[in-house]
């Protein structure tokens, strides 16, 4: 029977639309218009001009939330200016506290996405239970919450949305039914021809739930016409395009799957009882005593049943293009991702800027925390203290109401305050890892003159980031990101720093050597490894928390492609839970 099945997915998997190389471009996409960077990135300040140009939110201007607020001036919506990991995801097999566990793992990828978590399990019986919630995983879940959990296996979610309410319909991991029994789903990453495969599901009849191009993914599985069960997810994969990482559950069956270009990391690690965890990071591993066994490869699928693990490739697979801001910034320090350590990575970062980017300066100090490791490696290797001149409040909620006496940077404030004792009259660097729209950099430039440093110098652990991200990162457009409307003169002047630099991209690739060639950089390029059709999430799923109006009346938050695609209307009623 092992060998029927391999054979049939041998078939499935020759006869994939993606064996082959990446798609050219169509005619209907274009790159967005991007500056050339300049060589030079550092600069050291001769003048003081305050840039008026600001950043505008192209969503703001086109749709309005359902619910409003009667002092909506009011409110300060925390917003640290960086782009924004969509979620995380977790399998469990074979172990009897498999809800507890999932929920501990959840926990530990909790920075992946906090507006929703859920958690199905498979029991005894062969039923699939369910529980969504929005908030934080341990909002979410209580112990009746995993007491209403039993079984063995389990799959989970967490979830980041971008703009208005989390509807707990959009909550993962989705349940759905099908002529042979029951399939749940938690998926990581974004399909850059999700409108165009709901297009075709539509007109043969497929009614949709969500606006969420996981559900897509459902779809395909119950037409499928393939048996066994994950030759159905085989032959559904073959027609996605775009960055995914999903794990599955069934009655008796656990699937974790990664796209052929591997941009959204997954993981397998075992347990000392034998049980079989798969999680976005090794911090999830780590966490609930399971031990990194390797990653799920580009394009491999595994399936994890009584009678072990079986490995199929889904498809002959390209390079792998895995995401380089999972080192950069998603990704805590103590994971192992991408066969990396992302300390190690940090490190360098800041080594490099050390090295290239060298300042006069008294003391270095980050922006916590994702600045931190990068800051003790220019530390290090500057031969300066590094100390915390900035700290961090971990018990800030996502809007807060300001009083009636504004308050300057009032949301920065709320999370960063300064040390007076490390910065006054100091020569400071600070180092962050990444520059998106430049309006928090601004405000900790100023906060930190303000307490008394004599000079500010940023340093940046990354290339400018001049594209948006079509695969799985909540990025801005084009138009609002700093670094693809002015040169790095400009945007020290915008910020007020006495210099800025950025990380060279060709130091980048230097650092990471061998390996380089297997990481995307289009947030830096603006070279895509897979060209989205059609229209494409670009700003997360705000489409999916509670906004109304169409898909097609939204474009300052969708990559347009054809005008035939353009204008379809995807609003539905329905539950907000799927029953199991």
């Amino acid at each position: 029977m092992a060998s029927a099945t391999a054979a049939t997915a041998a078939s499935i998997s020759h006869r994939s639309p993606l064996c082959k190389s990446v798609d050219k471009p169509s005619p209907a996409f274009s790159k967005p218009t991007l500056k050339p960077l300049h060589k030079t990135l550092s600069f050291t300040l001769t003048h003081k001009i305050r840039s008026t140009t600001a950043a505008k939110n192209p969503i703001s201007d086109v749709i309005s939330s359902s619910e409003s607020y009667p002092d909506e001036e009011d409110l300060v919506f925390d917003n640290d200016d960086k782009p924004r990991e969509e979620c995380g995801v977790v399998g469990i097999y074979g172990d009897p506290e498999a809800s507890r566990l999932c929920y501990l793992a959840l926990h530990a990828l909790q920075h992946r996405g906090q507006e929703g978590a859920g958690i199905v399990t498979a029991t005894a019986e062969g039923v699939l239970k369910s529980v969504t919630g929005v908030g934080l995983v341990s909002e979410v879940f209580n112990q009746s919450k995993l007491d209403q959990l039993p079984g063995d296996n389990a799959i989970g979610h967490v979830r980041y949305s971008t703009a208005g309410q989390s509807m707990l319909k959009n909550v993962q991991p989705f349940v759905a039914g099908y002529r042979f029994g029951r399939v749940g789903v938690a998926h990581n990453g974004n399909l850059v021809n999700y409108q165009t495969l709901r297009a075709e599901l539509e007109e043969n009849g497929s009614i949709f739930g969500t606006s969420s191009d996981t559900e897509v993914v459902l779809h395909l599985i119950a037409i499928s016409k393939q048996r066994p069960f994950f030759l159905r997810i085989v032959e559904a994969c073959e027609k996605l395009k775009g960055a995914y990482s999903m794990v599955f559950i069934t009655e008796d069956k656990l699937v974790a799957v990664r796209d052929p270009f591997g941009f959204r990391p997954l993981v397998m690690g075992k347990r000392s009882n034998g049980a079989i965890v798969f999680a976005s990071e090794t911090c999830a591993l780590d966490l609930i005593e399971a031990k990194y066994e390797r990653e799920v490869n580009p394009g491999e699928v595994l399936i994890v049943d009584k009678d072990g693990i079986q490995s199929l490739c889904l498809m002959p697979h390209p390079e792998p293009k895995s995401c380089i801001f999972e080192h950069i910034y998603f990704s805590l320090p103590n994971s192992v991702v991408f066969g990396k350590s992302v300390y190690d990575s940090r490190r360098q970062f800041g080594e490099i800027l050390a090295t290239e980017s060298p300042v006069d300066c008294d003391v270095v100090i980050a922006v916590p925390d994702s600045g931190v490791v990068a800051a003790i490696g220019y530390a290090n290797k500057a031969g300066v203290p590094f100390q915390q001149g900035l700290i961090r409040s971990h018990y800030v909620g996502r809007t807060f109401i300001e009083p009636s006496q504004r308050i300057r940077d009032f949301g920065v404030k709320l999370k960063l305050s300064p040390v007076r004792a490390v910065l006054e009259g100091k020569r400071v660097v600070v180092v962050d890892d990444s520059i998106v729209r430049g309006t928090t950099s601004s405000k900790i430039v100023r906060l930190l003159k303000e307490a008394g440093a004599k000079e500010v110098h940023m340093r940046i652990a990354s290339p400018p980031i001049i594209a948006s991200c079509y695969y799985g990162v909540d990025t801005p457009s084009p138009e609002e990101l700093i670094s693809n409307r002015m040169s790095v003169e400009e945007i020290r002047e915008f910020i007020g720093a006495d210099s800025l630099a950025f990380l060279e991209i060709d130091s980048l690739k230097k650092m990471l050597k061998g390996d380089s060639k297997n990481f995307c950089y289009a947030c830096f390029s603006g070279d895509y490894p897979v060209i989205p059709s059609g229209i494409v999430k670009r700003v997360g799923d705000f489409v999916d928390d509670g906004l109304n109006g169409s898909i097609g009346s939204i474009d300052g938050g969708w990559l347009q492609g054809s005008k035939e695609n353009k204008g379809e209307d995807l609003d539905v009623n329905y539950e907000e839970q799927v029953p199991v």
